[in-house]
C-alpha cells in the first residue's frame, strides 16, 4: 500500500526532472569573443568570408577582425593583449617565443603555395640580365631579414644549387617600396609575395624561381596567444571550425568571393580583373618536420639562442 502511495510522487518527480533536464544544456554554451590582428594580404581572406557566412556566430562566436598595416604592429598588439589571434608565419611564432612575455602556438595552416598557385615570387628586374639562379651570383636582391621571405630565400637558392655567401641582400621590409625599388632596377631581383608577386611579372619582371616548387617553405598560419588557447579551448576550436568551413566555399567557388578579396587586401588596381582568390589547405597544420626546418634556419642565424619543441610551436586543437 505503501508503494502504491508513493508512486504517484516519483511518477511526478520523474517528469519534472525530465522537463527540467534540458535547461542547463541550453545555457550551457556562453557566446564568445575573439579579436583577430589582420593584415591586408590575401592569405587573411577566409576570415572575411567566414564573417560574411556567419560561419563564426552559427559556432556561438563572435570574431572581431582587427586590421594591422605590418608585422610588428601585429606582434605589438599580441603582446599588450590587444589581440587573441593573429594571421602570420611560423617563423614569427617561434621568434615571438623566444622573447619575454606570453608565447603563441599555431592552430591552422592559413595558406601554403598550390602547383598551380604560387604564394611568393623571386623576380629580376626587367633591365638586369638576370634569368636564371645562377645569374644572382654578385647581385642583390631585396628582401625582410629576418623573416619568412629571408628563410624562403636563403632554402630555395640554396635547393637551387646558389651559394648564398655569393649573393646580396638588402633589407627592404615594405613589400611596396620593395616592388618600387625592383621595377625601377635600384636591386637586380627581390622577393614579392602574391598579388604583388603577379603585378611585378605583368609590369616586366622576370620570374627566377617561386615556391610551387616547395610549397613547404612558404605557409602562412593562424596563431593564438597561449592564454587563450588553454582558457578558452572552445573558441579557438570554433575559430578553426569556421576558418576550414570557408576554406571549403573558397575552394569550391573562388569566384564568388572575389569581391570579398579586393575589399579587403591590396589587390592593385591593375589586376583587379585578372586575378583570383588562390586554393587554401584543407584542415592541416604545419608538420614537424616543417617546423624543425625554421627551427633550424632560425638556430643558424642566431636568432633564437635554443630550440623549441614542435609542442610549444604547434597545438591541434581539431
Amino acid at each position: 500500500m505503501l508503494f502504491q502511495r508513493l508512486l504517484p510522487c516519483w511518477f511526478a518527480l520523474f517528469v519534472l526532472a525530465g522537463c527540467a533536464a534540458p535547461t542547463p544544456a541550453a545555457t550551457s554554451e556562453e557566446s564568445a569573443t575573439l579579436r583577430v590582428a589582420v593584415l591586408p594580404i590575401t592569405d587573411v581572406v577566409p576570415f572575411y568570408v567566414a564573417q560574411q557566412e556567419d560561419e563564426f556566430s552559427q559556432r556561438n562566436l563572435t570574431v572581431e577582425l582587427v586590421p594591422v598595416s605590418s608585422g610588428p604592429e601585429r606582434d605589438t598588439l599580441l603582446q599588450a593583449g590587444g589581440a587573441d589571434c593573429a594571421l602570420n608565419e611560423v617563423l614569427g611564432t617561434i621568434l615571438f617565443n623566444a622573447g619575454e612575455g606570453e608565447e603563441l602556438r599555431v592552430v591552422s595552416t592559413a595558406l601554403r603555395a598550390f602547383p598551380e598557385a604560387a604564394h611568393f615570387y623571386l623576380l629580376a628586374a626587367p633591365q638586369s640580365g638576370v634569368s636564371t639562379p645562377a645569374d644572382l651570383s654578385g647581385r642583390t636582391i631585396a628582401i625582410s631579414s629576418n623573416t619568412i621571405i629571408e628563410y624562403w630565400t636563403d632554402r630555395l637558392l640554396t635547393q637551387r644549387g646558389v651559394n648564398i655567401t655569393t649573393v646580396k641582400t638588402t633589407n627592404v621590409p615594405q613589400i611596396p617600396v620593395r616592388l618600387e625599388l625592383l621595377m625601377s632596377g635600384q636591386v637586380d631581383a627581390a622577393v614579392l609575395p602574391d598579388p604583388l608577386g603577379s603585378l611585378a611579372i605583368l609590369q616586366g619582371a622576370v620570374p627566377i624561381l617561386d615556391d610551387t616548387i616547395a610549397p613547404q617553405l612558404g605557409l602562412s598560419v593562424i596563431s593564438c596567444r597561449l592564454s587563450v588557447v588553454e582558457n578558452q579551448p572552445d573558441a579557438v576550436r570554433a575559430l578553426v571550425a569556421g576558418w576550414d568551413a570557408a576554406v571549403d566555399a573558397i575552394n569550391a567557388d573562388s569566384a564568388q568571393f572575389g569581391n570579398v578579396l579586393i575589399e579587403n587586401t591590396r589587390v592593385p588596381e591593375p589586376l583587379q580583373d585578372r586575378y583570383s582568390l588562390p586554393p587554401f589547405p584543407v584542415a592541416e597544420n604545419p608538420t614537424p618536420a616543417e617546423v624543425d626546418d625554421v627551427l633550424a634556419w632560425a638556430m643558424e642565424k642566431g636568432l633564437i639562442g635554443e630550440t623549441q619543441a614542435y609542442e610549444t610551436v604547434v597545438r591541434d586543437v581539431r
